[in-house]
């Protein structure tokens, strides 16, 4: 499953056009990623417990959407965007959403 943000990909061509796809997930803070994150904003520095949960939980919404993607047929997602929000103290989604198409060589 090829996955672009971009709306058209080089030397490709939509030969159908399947619709919106898109996948999130919600995930809540780790208490013991909380502590080490407080003590991290006192000396400065990535939080990387956090880095980690955001990556894992980009890779499952992306995951979902190209599920989605197969189930309709298609055999690209252009057009891809994330987007974030708080849904909760302590809780965030990771939405990601894009245009499922098949591609053929031009």
């Amino acid at each position: 499953m090829l996955i672009s943000n971009m709306e058209v990909v080089p030397g490709k061509k939509v030969a159908r056009h399947l619709g919106l796809v898109q996948g999130s997930t919600v995930r809540a803070k780790h208490a013991g990623r909380d502590i080490m994150a407080g003590i991290k904003n006192i000396f400065g520095g990535e939080l990387k417990g956090y880095t980690e949960l955001l990556s894992e939980s980009r890779d499952e919404a992306l995951a979902r959407m190209s599920e989605q993607a197969r189930q309709l047929g298609a055999n690209a997602v252009v057009n891809v965007r994330f987007s974030t929000s708080s849904i909760a103290a302590g809780a965030s989604e990771i939405f990601v959403y894009g245009t499922a198409v098949i591609l053929e060589d031009r």
